[in-house]
């Protein structure tokens, strides 16, 4: 991590620690919860908020929900039953011996964080059916040259051809903050004129500034773009463009892949004590014939452990990976479906 970049994650650690203490007397003792404020007067939003929960919660909308934004009782109950069957399978001591589709065998169900029911219907709210809108041609074109491990099993001619998130490098700003299988920790910390946003998952940081400077030059692309921050009433507005189209939404990053031309528009309203609301739409027109938006509630846990996410050192699926992709090429055989 650059050494300016740890500075700015340490003097934020620093600055939480003193408006932890500021807000405290803020909290009314026993009136409605009144929005925190930090020892400089911004709206708190500090602290861990995993994205764990809302594991469960499908990215689109199934097609036969139409417009409901929520599920039935009984389709609630359903999901339920599979959290306690999920749980019940957490007791297992080793890996499951019972047959499975695909190679290897996985990890046991511990290792996997299944989040809670939830009666939100979809990620997705906008458009109305929780769907993403129609593709354009090019990407369609594009998703029809995408390659990585999702997608395809062998078939790599060098390390470049595969993804961001299978050589440890980035899951971009979306596929860092939908959530998938584990390592669902968000952590937001703040001080005077910044908000840095930190991901357990590949452990990026990014670093908001608040202070109205416009963004970088277009000809200056990065996999987590260039964000820039302002206050609307009590909400966290973050405008990333600058992406290098390398990244997608979904699959941690490597489906549903943006254009260098994407704009995304984040929203962070602290709802109660705990609670924070996740806002963000996506306008890709090289993408998506129309924005998209999805939304979601996030969770404080003081507990939740941010482990170092130590990807490159045990990566040994890269040169696994070209070893079996020189076989294939031997033996004149390729696979598709990838781990999904």
């Amino acid at each position: 991590m650059p050494v300016r970049i740890r500075t700015l994650v340490s003097a934020a650690v620093a600055l939480a620690s003193i408006s932890v203490m500021t807000v405290g007397a803020q909290q009314p003792a026993k009136s409605g919860w009144t929005q925190p404020r930090t020892a400089w007067g911004d709206p708190d939003l500090s602290g861990i908020w995993p994205s764990t929960d809302m594991v469960g919660v499908p990215f689109e909308r199934p097609e036969a929900m139409g417009e409901r934004t929520q599920v039935t009782e009984e389709e609630f109950a359903a999901r339920q039953k599979q959290e306690q069957t999920r749980a019940a399978a957490d007791l297992e001591e080793g890996v499951s011996t019972a047959s499975r589709q695909g190679d290897g065998t996985g990890p046991p169900s511990h290792w996997l964080e299944w989040g809670k029911a939830s009666k939100q219907a979809s990620l997705i709210v906008e458009p109305a059916d929780g769907r993403l809108p129609p593709t354009t041609p090019e990407g369609q074109r594009r998703a029809a040259t995408l390659k990585n491990t999702y997608v395809m099993f062998d078939g790599f001619a060098d390390p470049t051809e595969l993804g961001p998130y299978d050589r440890c490098i980035s899951r971009g700003p979306l596929g860092s903050i939908f959530p998938v299988i584990y390592n669902n920790g968000n952590q937001i910390l703040q001080f005077p004129g910044f908000v840095v946003i930190r991901y357990e998952m590949i452990h990026e940081v990014r670093v908001v500034p608040l202070d109205g400077r416009p963004h970088l030059s277009s000809t200056i692309r990065t996999y987590m773009g260039d964000p820039r921050g302002h206050w609307d009433g009590n909400t966290l507005v973050v405008e990333t463009t600058n992406l290098n189209g390398r990244t997608g939404a979904q699959g941690n990053g490597n489906l549903l892949m943006l254009s260098d031309d994407a704009k995304i528009i984040e929203r962070y309203t602290r709802t109660g004590p705990d609670t924070l609301q996740y806002d963000v739409t996506v306008n890709d027109p090289r993408t998506w014939t129309k924005p998209w938006k999805a939304s979601f509630p996030l969770r404080r846990d003081s507990s939740y452990g941010m482990f170092e996410y130590a990807c490159h050192e045990g990566n040994h699926a890269m040169s696994n990976i070209l070893s079996a992709s020189r076989s294939a090429d031997k033996a004149g055989t390729t696979s598709s479906g990838g781990a999904r």
